[in-house]
């Protein structure tokens, strides 16, 4: 029987997060669970027995950050498995949205996903091993018209996650990239969808934001069956470093990669006459 693992979980009250959280307990391990509403949290969590801690967290706020990691390790003694999963996604086209808006974007799924790793690492090395699973998405592999802030950010999750994994692999650490494609949670309700104040008509954002919401209950993915997939991601000696989750993302990625690769050819020449001639 494998030994009891402590996770920590961010955007823990719902979607993904909220299935990881009670995955993770419905197999006997602890959870510190950070999320910016903690009643409705605890609300969804039926049973426990003492393996939830339970956190209050604004992400973007390093201080507060440390201290709660310092708080889960204090509790439960240590930590195994970090799950980068809170985001924000927003809508708008590059012309339109304001840098606030941008920074936003990034302030919660770069910079704070940055914090929780900067503040962890000096644990996990200690123990010499652990676990990070960042989410970045099917968007981060490629982009859609007035989804270019999130792209941008969860490209910036993959490109830092190849670098980490390189950097902690020689203390036992292993690196996970989850790329959801579209599960059925929230993201793409109206009710919870960011959009940019500004709006420019030649864009047709309205029109935009209507065929994303549109997508909203009819997504392919299950948030239960990818928790499930999670669990056995920890179990595993050599986890992957990418994992795109869900048919649509798999297939999509695929297909990016293979038209890429004919675009890299058809330019070959021109992208190798910049070396020196060799002598």
């Amino acid at each position: 029987m494998s030994k009891k693992k402590v996770w920590f979980i961010t955007g823990a009250s719902k979607g993904m997060g909220l299935e990881i959280t009670k995955a993770v307990l419905s197999n006997g391990d602890k959870v510190i669970a950070t999320s910016r509403n903690t009643h409705k949290l605890i609300d969804k969590i039926e049973e426990h027995e003492g393996n939830l801690l339970p956190i209050k967290l604004d992400i973007t706020n390093e201080k507060n950050v440390k201290n709660a990691i310092l708080k889960g390790i204090y509790e439960f003694g240590q930590i195994d498995v970090v799950v980068n999963n809170a985001g924000y996604n927003l809508l708008g086209n590059i012309e339109e949205i304001s840098d606030a808006e941008f920074r936003k974007t990034m302030d919660v799924n770069i910079f704070a996903m940055t914090h929780i790793i900067r503040n962890v690492l000096p644990h996990l090395r200690k123990q010499k091993s652990g676990h990070i699973i960042n989410t970045a998405s099917i968007m981060g592999y490629m982009s859609y018209p007035a989804n270019g802030s999130y792209s941008a950010s969860k490209y910036a999750v993959i490109g830092l996650s190849e670098a980490l994994a390189q950097e902690v692999a020689p203390f036992g650490i292993k690196v996970t990239i989850l790329a959801p494609g579209t599960f059925r949670t929230n993201f793409m309700n109206e009710d919870t969808l960011n959009v940019s104040e500004n709006k420019i008509d030649t864009y047709n954002l309205n029109k935009q934001v209507e065929q994303f919401t549109g997508f909203d209950g009819k997504q392919l993915g299950n948030p239960k069956k990818l928790a499930e997939v999670v669990i056995k991601l920890v179990e595993m000696p050599n986890p992957p470093l990418h994992l795109p989750l869900g048919s649509d993302s798999y297939n999509a990625i695929l297909e990016v990669r293979k038209n890429e690769k004919e675009e890299m050819e058809q330019w070959k020449a021109l992208s190798l006459s910049t070396d020196f001639e060799q002598k």
